[in-house]
């Protein structure tokens, strides 16, 4: 039985129990048998729940870039690893080897050394989807810093907060990034930011678009010269098995985004793990996530998961539509792709196109369909299934967090039947309950509550960086010793887990999760705002979108309310970015709230979502007469 390898249900049952009943063993034996150490562990799990305190593998000493890098070298030196697709499908594609990128991650991590990088550094990764973004996380992880990736669509202002909170001291960005048809000026954007970053002392910055752009003298400096200079090798730094690898940010219900804490050895076990089985990888498939590497799901299933087993992944530039529709079938094709890991968003809106956009491609390399993000809904599924699937490739809809660092429950391929919108069965090593409101765990199925899991796993984010006690508040106040995910579920009577949306102030739009606090706080800015709310409604390809009820200083106020909608979405795309802008404004006189001032968020989504029927009693609301208002407008 090979447990790092699961190739049938009976096999993943028997794991699986072992994984529960002997989780150290487990883990210990996936750990000794798959991956590279300098020192072996003096501990497999230390943990406490109570004070949430986790380590795994406490005392064991490795370098992750040697488990991603160096131990390949000699049986896969001359391998792909990365494919690079660039935006423009006129420019040629850039097959990196093994061999190659253990080159430039060197040349990279020399070139941060001599800007004063040391370990436990922060180096802040601002850039498009280019292999230099690759290479500078692997590079930083070489020697020992800490990256934090910021998506390149944030505007100045989140860049800035994220820089900020976690003090980096350089910054790698590039002049610009192609996005379709547009070429958007990243350097100008890191520019604005740093003006109130006060811990960056460089700026190394890629040319990519060519574009002109600002350079401060001393302070920023461009990154081929410095790469041509630097030499090429570079021993990996020796780090603890609990020694910080990344800090994530994702956005909180209130506050300031959150900064996840993730370690080396037991995000690298687990990554490895899950990535093996969960798609099912063999020596020669060629792997593609379209994912953006700023989100969890490029750190763990573009990068360090595809790479710690010596595979191909695909790293890809541009989007989905351009230059048409059938841009993504059109990759497939050309590098043979194996599996496909995407967004439902991008299955919805891939799935209104026509179908010529599909049929003219071979996708017959394909073995493997993935879904990431947010539960994929059944039409989307069927779509996938029959169309890209032809019924014959399996689709593993998956489910996990930020937070939780790699993939908790899903299909594995050819092993676990699947039911459309059901992520099915835990992954080995993960013990998923649902709790109902008073906080006692729900036996047997079928069953619907609040998703947590009761015990620790190797990826889990170790702390929110800076503020451990608003991590033990946020993930584990709520249930006694347990992790709750902000996720409701339900449980079939096979045991098969449906994940149905989030019970907190978070909307998962186009499978990014944005809190709902931080729009308000930049709705609120405006001048002729008083008070803003925001919440979710249904969107047919982004899943949710995003209604905001706005109550205006002025009752009387006569500007002109398109205006006014356009201002209001102008200030979150610069507080935040594109990604956070409303779907629909709405203003009113008021806003539903109790007698202690909480807006009662469940009537606006009920109102949102088209649906007055039923908003139960609110005659015991400070304002029950708002609530007929703002019915009667939201029809308008």
């Amino acid at each position: 039985m090979s447990q790092y390898h699961i190739k049938s249900l009976e096999e993943y049952f028997q794991v699986y129990h072992k994984s529960v009943r002997q989780p150290e063993t487990f883990w210990e034996e996936i750990a000794e048998e798959n991956f590279v150490w300098k020192k072996r562990w003096d501990s497999v799990l230390d943990w406490n729940f109570e004070k949430h305190e986790i380590k795994w593998f406490d005392g064991a000493q490795l370098n992750i870039t040697e488990n991603c890098l160096d131990r390949h070298l000699a049986t896969r030196g001359n391998k792909t690893a990365i494919i690079f697709e660039p935006n423009d499908p006129s420019e040629p594609s850039e097959h990196i080897t093994y061999r190659e990128l253990h080159r430039r991650v060197c040349q990279f991590a020399n070139v941060l050394k001599d800007q004063g990088i040391k370990r436990g550094d922060r180096v802040c990764i601002y850039l498009p989807m280019i292999p230099q973004l690759a290479v500078a996380m692997l590079a930083c992880a070489r020697i020992g810093a800490v990256h934090s990736v910021v998506f390149a669509g944030f505007s100045a202002n989140a860049l800035a907060e994220r820089i900020n909170d976690c003090e980096c001291k350089i910054v790698v960005t590039s002049d610009g990034s192609f996005r379709g048809n547009k070429t958007l000026n990243l350097k100008a954007i890191v520019d604005e930011a740093l003006e109130t970053c006060p811990t960056v002392a460089s700026v190394l910055v890629v040319k990519r678009t060519k574009e002109e752009v600002n350079m401060k003298e001393e302070r920023d400096f461009w990154l081929l010269p410095l790469l041509d200079a630097a030499y090429k090798d570079c021993d990996p730094e020796i780090m603890g098995a609990e020694d910080p690898l990344f800090i994530l940010y994702t956005s909180g219900s209130t506050g300031l985004p959150k900064g996840m804490l993730h370690t080396t050895a037991g995000y690298m076990v687990y990554t490895a793990y899950t990535f093996k089985n969960v798609f099912q990888y063999q020596e020669n498939d060629v792997y593609w996530c379209t994912a953006d590497i700023g989100w969890i799901t490029g750190h763990s299933y573009l990068i360090y998961g595809p790479l710690a087993n010596g595979a191909t992944t695909v790293m890809y530039e541009g989007i989905p539509s351009y230059p048409d529709w059938s841009r993504f079938w059109h990759i497939v094709e050309k590098h043979k792709v194996s599996q496909f890991y995407t967004a439902p968003t991008a299955i919805r809106a891939l799935a209104k196109e026509n179908i010529s956009f599909v049929e003219e491609f071979d996708l017959s390399s394909l073995k493997v369909l993935g879904s990431v993000g947010e539960p994929l809904n059944e039409e989307a599924w069927h779509w996938y299934n029959d169309i890209i699937g032809k019924g014959k490739r399996p689709i593993v809809d998956t489910w996990f967090q930020t937070e939780t660092g790699g993939i908790m429950i899903s299909p594995i391929p050819f092993v676990t039947p699947t039911i459309p919108t059901f992520a099915t069965l835990p992954i080995p090593g993960i013990q998923p309950c649902l709790m109902n409101d008073e906080g006692n765990e729900i036996k047997g199925n079928p069953a619907e509550g609040r998703l947590c899991i009761k015990f620790p796993w190797p990826s889990m984010a170790r702390s929110i960086w800076g503020n451990h006690e608003r991590f033990k508040e946020t993930y584990f106040s709520l249930f006694e010793n347990k992790y709750f995910t902000g996720d409701g579920a339900l449980r079939d009577n096979t045991g098969y887990y449906r994940i149905t949306g989030r019970v907190d102030d978070v909307i998962i739009v186009s499978g990014h999760n944005l809190g709902t606090a931080p729009i308000e706080d930049a709705i609120n800015e405006h001048p002729a705002v008083a008070e803003s709310a925001v919440v979710g409604f249904p969107h047919e390809i982004k899943g949710n979108a995003l209604y905001g009820f706005v109550i205006l200083k002025e009752t009387g106020e006569t500007r002109d309310h398109d205006n006014l909608r356009k201002e209001i979405n102008q200030i979150i795309t610069e507080r935040i970015g594109p990604i956070a802008k409303l779907e629909k404004i709405q203003f009113t006189i008021g806003l539903p709230k109790t007698r202690s001032g909480k807006i009662m968020r469940r009537i606006l989504r009920k109102i949102a979502n088209n649906d007055s029927s039923d908003l139960g009693d609110i005659s015991t609301l400070l304002n029950p007469e708002v609530v007929e208002e703002i019915i009667e407008h939201s029809k308008v």
